[in-house]
């Protein structure tokens, strides 16, 4: 592991603002080098879903590139950019300066675009009779990389780890940066996103305690995450949930019912519980709103209305189901989401300055 204290001080033997380098698929007191030859262009792809922090990480590692020389491009909506060119009035391709990414690190979204059917090895292609077939289109792009002189990039997206691995093992030099709202990237103490998005709920949840109350009602809060339940343990116990269902534990209902109704026993009639997308009840099974398909993973969605109804049956209390969903996603980040997208940014161009490849940056706290 190499640890690079970016900014602040030492509190004792704690440095909150360590950003290390971790190997995606080796031990992390390795490191994956690629011969130092001089950089002179960089690519930014960003691929998966969405999240709060995007933008600042593009506005670091174009800054920090550029300010080492090098210039800098962003490759449109995961590949789609080099694979479909002929979609984009200005070009697949688009040149990076310090004037185009001004003033856009508090923005939400990301000023690329994304996708999350863009898996470069995994590609869903429609073939000449309709039918669609999942290809590895990887060496279109990196020849389309070679050709534009864009040999080292910086990455990130729910593939990084897979994607990290076959395209440094093909020679290309890559480093990618943990995004998501979910949180459920391994080697990192978080991932950029997931503070705005719990911040988000937490909030959600304030609101929907006072009308709860008001009602005498259940109120059911469906959050994202996936197969991990941070977003629903972080922003449920901040949030002051009386029940929160995970993914990672089978949930029973019927007790879940129990302390529903002995809390209306001592003398309050509402309560409020959140309900991680992914989570399941015992000898249940996670609902799903679309099943997967070529190039894309199953949409989890529907575990709210099916905890609603199930606890609106045991309680005989009239219950009410919010689903956050892509409201998790959207708006400005928080300052943490910022200051960290900021900090994995200027690490992800300092570990390709140093040689490296096939590697994440990631958050660590050391003591």
């Amino acid at each position: 592991m190499i640890a690079d204290a970016t900014m602040g001080a030492t509190i004792g033997n704690y440095r909150p603002d360590q950003v290390a380098i971790m190997l995606a698929s080796k031990s992390i007191d390795e490191r994956a080098t690629m011969p130092s030859t001089p950089i002179r262009r960089i690519a930014i792809c960003t691929g998966g879903g969405d999240a709060p922090g995007l933008n600042a990480v593009i506005r670091a590692v174009v800054i920090a590139a550029v300010n080492r020389g090098w210039e800098c491009y962003g490759i449109r909506d995961g590949f789609n950019g080099i694979l479909f060119p002929e979609r984009y009035v200005d070009g697949g391709v688009l040149r990076l300066t310090r004037e185009r990414v001004h003033g856009i690190g508090h923005l939400g979204g990301t000023m690329l675009g994304t996708t999350n059917k863009g898996n470069p090895f995994h590609f869903p292609t429609r073939m000449p009779d309709g039918s669609v077939r999942d290809l590895d289109r990887s060496d279109e792009i990196l020849s389309t990389l070679a050709r534009k002189k864009l040999t080292p990039w910086c990455q990130w997206g729910r593939w990084f780890p897979d994607h990290c691995r076959r395209t440094a093992q093909k020679g290309l030099r890559v480093v990618g940066v943990p995004k998501t709202i979910d949180n459920d990237l391994d080697k990192t103490m978080t991932t950029f996103g997931f503070d705005t998005a719990v911040s988000f709920a937490t909030d959600c949840l304030d609101r929907l305690h006072s009308t709860a109350e008001s009602h005498h009602r259940l109120m059911v809060v469906e959050v994202m995450g996936r197969y991990a339940g941070w977003i629903a343990l972080h922003s449920g116990i901040a949030g002051n949930a009386h029940a929160i269902l995970l993914p990672e534990i089978p949930s029973d209902l019927d007790i879940v019912a129990s302390h529903i109704l002995a809390r209306e026993a001592q003398g309050h009639p509402y309560s409020v519980v959140v309900v991680a997308e992914g989570a399941a009840p015992r000898n249940g099974h996670t609902e799903l709103l679309a099943p997967a398909e070529i190039g894309h993973a199953e949409r989890l969605g529907g575990m709210g209305e099916h905890v609603a109804k199930a606890l609106q049956e045991r309680t005989g209390k009239d219950a009410r189901v919010v689903v956050l969903g892509h409201l998790l996603r959207g708006g400005s980040p928080t300052a943490f989401d910022r200051l960290a997208a900021l900090r994995f940014g200027a690490a992800a161009v300092r570990a390709l300055d140093e040689g490296l490849t096939g590697v994440m940056v990631a958050l660590a706290f050391q003591m």
